[in-house]
């Protein structure tokens, strides 16, 4: 188990715009998570009537035991990647819960207190605005001090098709460098049960 870390029970709520690849930001930490950190995970998804531009959420339950119920009840961390997702969702997380959120597109925040980096921007820079949930996974990985960046990397590598693995591991490595250098003492204020 990753850095010998117990979670008796940690729910993340990742959220945006149907097309900003949502839900393939949760496969991939569901499956980094239980294959290569030894987790029991539970990850169930929802979006919106539009394939692209709806609302699209993807939550993951992390736990070092059996998990009795697989759907989140009180958000330990949410991930917004888009305003309208911020607005929804801000009141499913718990007093104490950490908010991401993507600069780029979030301009207006529930509360002062949030962890936010330009995902949308950083992936432009890279070259590939798809790669904004990679960005933003990159950045996860350094907030959340259970999760090993070679092993996200070696599950990215597993799921996603070889032509795009460069610029992806390209992507994930500027949001996890970019979120260390802002916040680099993130992890450690926060509390996981």
């Amino acid at each position: 188990m990753s850095k010998d870390m117990r979670l008796n029970r940690f729910e993340i709520r990742l959220s945006g715009l149907g097309g900003q690849g949502i839900l393939t930001l949760g496969k991939i930490m569901g499956q980094a998570l239980a294959l290569d950190h030894g987790y029991f995970v539970t990850q169930t998804q929802s979006y919106g009537p539009e394939a692209r531009g709806g609302a699209s959420r993807s939550d993951l339950v992390i736990s070092s035991s059996t998990i009795s119920y697989p759907k989140t009840v009180s958000l330990d961390l949410l991930v917004a990647l888009s305003q309208e997702a911020c607005n929804k969702f801000f009141t499913n997380l718990k007093s104490g819960g950490a908010l991401v959120v993507d600069t780029s597109m979030v301009a207006q925040t529930p509360t002062n207190i949030f962890l936010g980096l330009p995902f949308t921007e950083m992936a432009r820079k890279v070259g590939l605005v798809q790669t904004t949930n990679i960005v933003t996974l990159g950045a996860l990985t350094h907030f959340l001090p259970y999760m090993r960046a070679a092993s996200v990397r070696k599950s990215l590598k597993s799921i996603l098709p070889s032509k795009i693995i460069d610029i992806n591991i390209k992507a994930f490595n500027a949001g996890f460098s970019a979120a260390k250098k802002e916040y680099p003492d993130a992890p450690e204020k926060w509390t996981f049960s």
